[in-house]
């Protein structure tokens, strides 16, 4: 039977405009190729624990629009339960306008719309989904006050909790102990500490000071310099392998649900991250962010060559 996972969080449609440099301030770039593709922080988590191997269930809110519409039938060709998705009548669908330049490199602007209705009566409807879950995740591009509520709530029937602090932004002090491994990358981690994270050792030191907070793992993304690891045995790197990056759009959300999906399975923290720096890797060398997830198979034949 495979591991049920449950995301909490957003579901967009992703603008995309590629471009060959990223524009500076007041400037405008041209010559750029557009398209339109189903994107959101936990839509995009979703589908990649859904093709790592889990059997997923999101709960979010998306609106009665086109956009929606198209939302909502790619993640149930995904096979992702969405039962319990509620549609806003009246507002929108959030949208991401996003542009990606040379090496992968992008500029996202987001408008939340109908994520920002979903609310903590929700994630109540939900509890039976929740309940039975072997690993809730979350993110940030819903109100706080729902993720504070469905971490609560995971914490009181004694499910674990990975949250994605994204995008980037300062948390309640009482939040993180609930939280069983935190994913920040590099400049998410700078927010919550407040601390420098240019260097590794700057990431290692930030990171425990985080841990020191309450958080049982942190897992500090970083690219192409792989993943820095912070429990109470101290601090681990794991490597990323040298592939040719075109788009980092949701590489970090690859990690996320490739590793909940993993250790949802009962493996151990470490072949779980394993198996989400290989995801990663792969999906920086496609482009979109739902469309770039790579399959359970994929993964493993990655692992098995590195």
């Amino acid at each position: 039977m495979k591991p049920q996972v449950v995301v909490i969080g957003s579901a967009n449609t992703d603008l995309v405009i590629r471009v060959r440099q990223l524009p500076h301030w007041g400037e405008t770039v041209t010559g750029g190729r557009f398209a339109i593709v189903s994107g959101g922080k936990g839509a995009n988590q979703a589908v990649a624990a859904s093709r790592a191997g889990a059997s997923v269930t999101l709960i979010a809110n998306i609106g009665r629009d086109p956009f929606g519409n198209a939302a909502l039938n790619g993640l149930r060709l995904e096979r992702i339960d969405t039962r319990y998705v509620t549609r806003s009548p009246a507002t929108p669908s959030g949208v991401a306008l996003i542009m990606v330049g040379r090496r992968g490199a992008n500029l996202i602007a987001v408008a939340g719309g109908s994520n920002d209705e979903l609310s903590p009566k929700d994630i109540d409807a939900a509890l039976p989904a929740i309940r039975g879950a072997r690993c809730l995740v979350l993110q940030l591009e819903i109100p706080l006050a729902t993720v504070r509520h469905a971490i609560g709530l995971a914490h009181r029937h004694g499910v674990p909790v990975l949250l994605n602090p994204a995008p980037a932004r300062h948390l309640p002090l009482k939040l993180l102990p609930h939280a069983t491994w935190l994913t920040p990358n590099q400049r998410e981690l700078a927010t919550l500490t407040g601390l420098p994270t240019r260097t590794k050792s700057e990431v290692a030191t930030a990171a425990c000071k985080l841990r020191m907070r309450g958080v049982e793992h942190i897992l500090v993304t970083l690219g192409e310099r792989g993943v820095c690891w912070c429990s109470g045995a101290g601090t681990r790197w794991f490597a990323a392998p040298k592939v040719r990056a075109i788009d980092t759009v949701g590489a970090g959300d690859c990690f996320s649900g490739a590793f909940a999906a993993t250790v949802a399975e009962g493996n151990s923290v470490a072949d779980a991250i394993r198996f989400a720096v290989a995801a990663s890797a792969i999906s920086v060398t496609r482009p979109g962010a739902q469309s770039s997830m790579p399959t359970r198979s994929e993964i493993l034949r990655a692992l098995s060559n590195h």
